[in-house]
């Protein structure tokens, strides 16, 4: 293998990496909001938003970071954030567990962790995509990555959960952290790995951040991209976060929500599994085949699923459970490939116009806060299983970029 194979080689591990580090750091946020639960009942998902809202405020900042200091420099300010952003939440965990100032110190914490996976995400979906030479090649390794990705989110809540145990109202941060110090050393080791890895730096546009973005936006299907990717995270965000309100809830069927979290994580492990099976097959299968097909299943899916008959049940845990909810949780199948085909689709001919590109699709991520509370308000009004058609609708602009809006054209 050549030099330059070599460097690409280890360049590729590295983004892989940390792409899985992105949701190690994301995935946190839920079990130790169950630890806050306990004192205040607002409080499960507001460390989750806190990561969320961060996306708005750092995607295009983080793209023009790239474009000033490059791919490298820029993955390694976002580990330093990781790390300060970590180490509040450890000092949160040894401050009194019931104050509401500890909470807000935590909160901080996962403010500015949110930061540091916004700037990975801009840095690494991009790389990858430069580094396999766009088109298959590049969708591979994005799957790739997402499978590790996957593989840390499904692993990290279960570490978590080890830790925690039972929890109780006496239950507080500090049972969780030795994971705490483990993601420290793991930012520090990624740190220095980075450090000392080269990195050939793609070419960037030189120019201000109004331009950019001008410049970036002047492409018809970015534009549509960049529609389609608010509208995926809500998608990938809203199908379980509804699942577990159907079933879990106090009026929910089954009113028992560690059955029902039990039943909606096998929507996450299907999104592990299709990653996986795209990473195989997406040097041989095109990227907008891959997205359109599984958008289509994924509208079926979702239409069996609002169409089946409340009174037609299957077991699942031990559970009577309608079977409606099966078809729900395939959709894990479909969701699994969207993001980075849509990634890899609406960057595709940018060129120096990526990076810029790359920062406006990190401040779409914000749509995994904003769809998935207006698909909970509409099930308020219309039900739980109803609610499933915002989702159809917003399945249907992707299915429109698929098809026709993802052709290269300037706008």
């Amino acid at each position: 293998m050549s030099k330059k194979g070599n460097s690409n080689l280890i360049a590729i591990i590295t983004m892989m990496f940390l792409f899985a580090m992105i949701s190690f750091v994301t995935n946190m946020a839920a079990p130790f909001g169950s630890i806050w639960e306990q004192h205040y009942s607002w409080a499960r998902m507001m460390g989750n938003m806190m990561n969320f809202a961060a996306y708005l405020f750092m995607g295009i900042p983080a793209g023009v970071m790239i474009t000033k200091i490059g791919y490298k420099k820029t993955a390694l300010v976002a580990l330093v954030l990781g790390f300060v952003g970590i180490g509040v939440q450890l000092i949160s965990s040894m401050m009194d567990g019931n104050a509401i100032g500890t909470y807000v110190v935590y909160l901080l914490g996962a403010f500015i962790c949110g930061f540091c996976v916004c700037i990975l995400n801009t840095v690494v979906n991009p790389m990858l995509n430069l580094l396999g030479g766009g088109g298959n090649r590049g969708n591979q390794l994005i799957q790739t990555g997402g499978t590790l990705n996957s593989l840390a989110g499904t692993l990290t809540p279960m570490l978590a959960g080890a830790m925690i145990g039972t929890i109780t109202a006496e239950t507080t941060l500090g049972a969780v952290s030795p994971l705490l110090l483990v993601a420290l050393a793991i930012f520090a080791i990624s740190f220095v790995i980075v450090w000392f890895t080269k990195i050939d730096e793609p070419e960037t546009e030189k120019t201000d951040v109004v331009a950019g973005i001008k410049g970036a936006l002047g492409y018809r299907h970015l534009v549509l991209g960049i529609i389609a990717i608010f509208f995926y995270v809500g998608i990938e965000v809203g199908i379980p976060g509804q699942l577990l309100s159907y079933l879990g809830t106090p009026g929910g069927v089954l009113g028992n929500m560690a059955v029902a979290g039990t039943i909606a994580a096998l929507y996450w492990l299907l999104m592990l599994v299709g990653r996986f099976t795209s990473s195989l097959l997406s040097g041989k299968i095109a990227p907008r085949t891959q997205l359109t097909t599984m958008t289509v299943l994924a509208i079926v899916l979702l239409l069996v699923a609002i169409l089946m008959p409340e009174d037609v049940k299957m077991t699942l845990r031990g559970a009577e459970v309608p079977a409606k909810v099966l078809p729900i949780i395939l959709c894990g199948i479909c969701t699994s490939i969207m993001w980075g085909v849509i990634f890899n689709l609406a960057t595709e001919g940018l060129g120096k116009h990526t990076a810029s590109a790359s920062g406006l699709f990190m401040t779409m991520v914000v749509g995994g806060g904003l769809m998935p509370l207006f698909q909970d308000m509409l099930a308020k009004k219309v039900g739980d299983i109803n609610s499933y058609w915002l989702v159809i609708a917003m399945l249907a602009f992707i299915l429109y970029f698929s098809v026709a809006g993802s052709k290269i054209k300037k706008a």
